[in-house]
């Protein structure tokens, strides 16, 4: 979806909705969105962010590894201001039926102390160990999971979870010294599908206008 980030979703660039949620979580210092796109940019300064720097355009490919524009933000303040933050909380613009409480309540778990990373997972739709397969080099299909075969219930199958991009609230010193996320400690906050919905398609994005629409006029 070309713009994804600026489209409107109830007469709001997509964008907006994620800054406002930032904008309202009281323990959020500075609300600074990271772009390659100077449009984006001038949007993102319209709803009350700071944008002191564009995103190499090396960061911002479908491929680019998120952590990776997060080390290059650290970086910029590092330099510009002397200092980092000592946690930050990354809020995707993809997730804009994201509650204010959701954010929040990432922010809690982080601040007790367990973890160097924080994300959001909701309950998985499929289980690989019990309804997920995969092609074999002869053309026929097996499970997923070396050990899927000795399971025969839905119940008995491991406990799994779907990453959400609801939020993540992260230690900055693991940031700027890790190259993958789960090279830490991880912890996560479990949200409702709902408030989980991530836009990457064209039908995600419909999903999320009806939904949103049905919250504004039970808010009105």
């Amino acid at each position: 979806m070309p713009d994804k980030n600026i489209l409107p979703l109830c007469g709001k660039p997509l964008i907006g909705w994620s800054i406002e949620h930032a904008l309202n979580v009281c323990s959020i210092d500075r609300v600074i969105v990271s772009t390659d796109s100077e449009e984006i940019a001038s949007i993102a300064k319209q709803f009350g962010a700071e944008v002191p720097f564009l995103r190499p355009s090396k960061l911002a490919s479908d491929t680019s590894p998120e952590i990776h524009s997060w080390k290059h933000a650290l970086n910029f303040l590092a330099t510009r201001e002397g200092k980092i933050p000592e946690s930050m909380v990354s809020i995707p613009a993809t997730a804009p039926l994201r509650k204010v409480t959701d954010i929040e309540r990432c922010i809690a778990e982080y601040e007790g102390g367990n973890a160097d990373v924080v994300l959001t997972i909701v309950e998985s739709g499929r289980n690989p160990f019990f309804n997920m397969v995969q092609p074999k080099v002869d053309g026929t299909f097996e499970l997923v999971g070396s050990d899927s075969s000795k399971i025969c219930r839905r119940q008995d199958a491991p406990e799994v979870f779907d990453i959400a991009t609801v939020a993540y609230v992260a230690n900055t010193s693991f940031i700027l010294s890790a190259e993958s996320l789960f090279s830490g400690r991880v912890s996560a906050v479990t949200i409702s599908r709902e408030n989980a919905l991530d836009i990457d398609t064209a039908l995600d994005f419909r999903i999320a206008e009806l939904l949103m629409r049905d919250r504004l006029t039970q808010n009105d």
